[in-house]
């Protein structure tokens, strides 16, 4: 997306659109992503998809417009966290309503556990973010300077394995707004071809373990290093 971004920018650079207008723009495009996903079968999958690579675009582009402009503020940061919580947290609740099936396409009734469960994947990706979000927080406030790379390492050589090898295989990152976009259009391309939305709730059981597992490994994660020491 950077090599898109890039081309993107002098287009962007000499107009009168703000960064923060970017960033903006940004959330708009995260949150229609997971509204797209109510509209049923592949449309409003791929819909869902294409929105995500725009709000990951302007993602891009929000960031190396204000670099170039030299208009960098802390205003932007955090609206650019604000954004990033809650697109990806639109997306997975979306995912939840789909197969919920609010609509009845696949029945007379709407089975609300797969909404539930969609909102706490969405809730887990949330906390995820949180969790290290407040570290910088927690420093912050006991007078402590921004955390080092190296600090992430848990004490533990135990838990440094375990670490490593769940970084390896980057299986949380299915939780992320891009991952989460690209696992709901294959789900929903098994599901076209076999009909029903079967593989769709699968999907969502999957993605809320994963949400789940993952926001008490990484809260772990962090207790266990020396990020709050």
């Amino acid at each position: 997306m950077r090599e898109i971004s890039l081309r993107v920018d002098p287009y962007l650079v000499n107009s009168r659109i703000t960064p923060n207008q970017l960033t903006y723009l940004m959330v708009v495009a995260g949150v229609l992503a997971g509204a797209a996903l109510l509209v049923p079968g592949l449309t409003g999958a791929i819909l869902g998809a294409l929105l995500i690579q725009l709000y990951l675009l302007l993602d891009c582009v929000d960031g190396e417009v204000a670099r170039w402009r030299k208009q960098t503020s802390i205003t932007g940061v955090y609206l650019d966290r604000v954004g990033h919580y809650l697109s990806e947290a639109a997306l997975l609740v979306g995912f939840g309503i789909r197969g919920a099936d609010v609509f009845h396409q696949q029945g007379a009734s709407t089975e609300w556990l797969w909404a539930f469960l969609g909102t706490l994947a969405a809730l887990g990706a949330i906390l995820i973010k949180a969790e290290t979000d407040l570290v910088d927080v927690a420093r912050t406030r006991s007078g402590l300077p921004a955390v080092q790379d190296e600090a992430a390492v848990p004490r533990s050589s135990g838990l440094a394995l375990a670490r490593k090898a769940a970084a390896a295989l980057k299986f949380h990152r299915l939780v992320g707004g891009v991952e989460a976009s690209l696992v709901i259009l294959a789900v929903a391309v098994v599901d076209a071809v076999a009909g029903g939305i079967f593989f769709t709730r699968l999907g969502i059981a999957v993605l809320a373990a994963i949400a789940v597992v993952q926001t008490l490994l990484h809260l772990v994660s962090i207790l266990a290093s020396s990020r709050l020491k």
